[in-house]
This record gives C-alpha cells, structure tokens and sequence, in this order.
C-alpha cells in the first residue's frame, strides 16, 4: 500500500492501479458528500464518476497545498452544485415547454429523499430534514453537508470551499437558522 504522496506522483504518471488505490479508498468519501448535496442515488453516483474523471484529468496540477482528501471534498461539492444547478435549469425549460404546449407530459418534482443510512422510525423526520436541507441556499447546503453530513470540522469545510473559518461560521449559522425555521413549521404543523 503506498502513501499519498507516492500515489499521487504514480497517479500523475497515469499508473492505473495508483488510479484505482485512490478511487477505491475515496469512493465512500466521494459518493456519501454527493449524495448528501443531490439528496438522489444515481446523481450522485454520475456526481462521483465525474469526480473521479475529474481527479484522473487534473492530476497533474494537483500541486499537494492541501490533502487529497480535501482536494477530493473541493471537487465533489463543486460537481454536485453544478449537477444541481444543470437539475434546475432543465426543470425550468421542461415547465416553460409545458406552458406551451410543446409538451404535454407533466413536470413532477423528483420523489421525497432519504438518505439510506436513516432507520425506519426515523424516516419520516428524515425527509422532512433532507427536505429542508435542499431548500437552502447553495453555499449553506454545501457547508452544513460537509459539517453534519460528512463530519468536517470548521477548518476542513474553510479550505474545501476556500471561505475563511469565520465565513464558514457564517454559513453555518444561518443554515441552521433556515433548518429552525422550517423545521419547526413542519412539527408545529404535525403537532396539531
């Protein structure tokens, strides 16, 4: 087993089984923040294939500033807003096409998310959580992913969205005033 260092410079060489070592050793990483962000299985499975295409690219200008790890954190959040962004743009277009009449199907949100590792008794609480993590802005879905999700402490998240510790402070306080408020609509709501 080699260390970092030495599978990033035989990766650099495009040593396949280098490639692999890391692929096999991030995937979990990879596809667990992903699927955090795009909240649906196959997304983030595409998601973390195009991280993976992306890290086997850009190799070489992978300069060791920072760890692997958090160069591989950097890029997986980057693809997973842009997979978000591409999600809504065409949601959009199909609703535009819809009002006129090029297309008759109808445009339906995707079904409600829960995150595997959830319990059954807990799964209700869940998609209402999930829920109300996507409906926040993209910078505090992404920081409060990395933090709860992924379990990156403050300087981890700082150096992955290259925010200053006091910013990603920010972020996650006022996530977690926009999870409050929705979520204790959501209880007040089922209380009743």
């Amino acid at each position: 087993m080699l260390n970092e260092r030495e599978l990033i410079e035989r990766l650099k060489q495009r040593d396949e089984a280098a490639f692999k070592q890391i692929v096999e050793s991030s995937q979990g990483l990879v596809y667990n923040t992903a699927l955090g962000i795009v909240q649906n299985p196959e997304d983030a499975e595409d998601v973390a294939q195009e991280v993976f295409v992306q890290l086997y690219e850009s190799i070489k200008g992978f300069k060791g500033e920072s760890k692997l790890s958090t160069w591989l954190y950097r890029i997986t959040v980057s693809k997973a807003m842009d997979h978000l962004r591409k999600r809504k743009r065409k949601k959009r277009f199909a609703f535009v096409q819809s009002l006129f009449g090029v297309n008759d199907e109808l445009v339906h949100d995707p079904p409600d998310f829960v995150h595997p590792g959830v319990t059954l008794d807990n799964k209700e609480k869940a998609k209402e959580l999930f829920k109300a993590i996507n409906g926040l802005p993209e910078k505090q879905k992404a920081a409060f992913t990395l933090n709860r999700v992924e379990g990156l402490s403050y300087q981890e998240i700082s150096e992955i969205m290259k925010l200053s510790v006091a910013s990603v402070e920010s972020l996650l306080h006022r996530a977690r005033k926009n999870l409050r408020k929705t979520l204790e609509s959501f209880y007040l709501k089922n209380d009743q």
